[in-house]
């Protein structure tokens, strides 16, 4: 397994759980001279930053990159995946479809999370899925043509009502023609929803695509009371070995919180 970082670069999601902000060469810095095998980039257009210019900083500080969000389709433009507006839906796979583009490009996967978006008003959750389902179809053989999967991230009731659990995610996909949708299991995610965590990263077996690791606070692994040993022990039996990210809130601050995270790794995987 490899240790990745979060970096944004998406400042209307400026709060959120991400380690560094806004300056993407000095968080590839930070990262390479912590130890941290790769980044996890979420930009907020395929233009910030360009193809030429992230792969140069990749190469520079001998880092890969482990995945890249699309969540800025949903926080800076309003877009996303199951809205009832047909022309919203179509920006929304297009942006997506974008980022894919970039980051398969660079040999990794994109992750929808939040573009997934919610049902509410006159949508029942039944067409939502329908929604999503029509964009993965499409999104998933792009992402295969880079020879990287799609990821797909279920995410705790309080940021959407669409896909929660394991267990739901893992039924939706047996509905999909596509094989190329994976799931991104988020441990603080996993922490509210799931009845044990280890028992579900079980389920997921070799569906298993991308792991963000944090504590049940989402803070770094370490600074809450999330028992982590078991959850390494299931990422151990599924054979999991892509990247474990920290995807955390950047407390007490940036530099102390990458820090802890990749003491955190070597302690649980080295």
């Amino acid at each position: 397994m490899r240790s990745a970082i979060t970096i944004s670069l998406v400042p209307e999601a400026r709060g959120g759980p991400f380690v560094f902000w806004d300056d993407l060469a000095a968080g590839c810095q930070k990262a390479a001279a912590l130890g941290y095998d790769a980044v996890e980039v979420f930009p907020r257009s395929v233009q910030e930053p360009d193809r030429a210019s992230l792969k140069k900083l990749l190469a520079q500080f001998h880092l890969t990159l482990a995945a890249m969000g699309t969540g800025a389709g949903w926080v800076a433009h309003k877009w996303r995946l199951t809205d009832s507006d047909a022309e919203t839906r179509r920006r929304a796979t297009e942006f997506a479809g974008a980022i894919i583009d970039l980051a398969g490009s660079l040999g990794a996967p994109a992750i929808i999370g939040s573009m997934q978006g919610r049902w509410e008003g006159c949508v029942a959750r039944e067409q939502s899925l329908v929604w999503l389902a029509e964009a993965l179809e499409e999104l998933a053989p792009r992402a295969a043509n880079y020879g990287v999967p799609l990821l797909l991230e279920p995410l705790n009731r309080y940021e959407t009502n669409v896909l929660n659990r394991v267990e739901d995610c893992m039924a939706f996909l047996d509905t999909l023609r596509t094989q190329n949708v994976k799931l991104l299991c988020d441990l603080f995610h996993m922490n509210i929803e799931e009845a044990g965590i280890s028992d579900a990263i079980r389920r997921v077996g070799s569906r298993l695509g991308h792991v963000h690791f944090a504590d049940n606070n989402r803070r770094a692994v370490g600074a809450g009371h999330l028992a982590i040993a078991p959850v390494v022990q299931a990422l151990r039996d599924v054979g999991y070995d892509g990247c474990v990210s920290a995807e955390i809130l950047p407390l007490p601050d940036s530099d102390r919180a990458a820090r802890q995270s990749i003491e955190s790794f070597k302690k649980w995987f080295r």
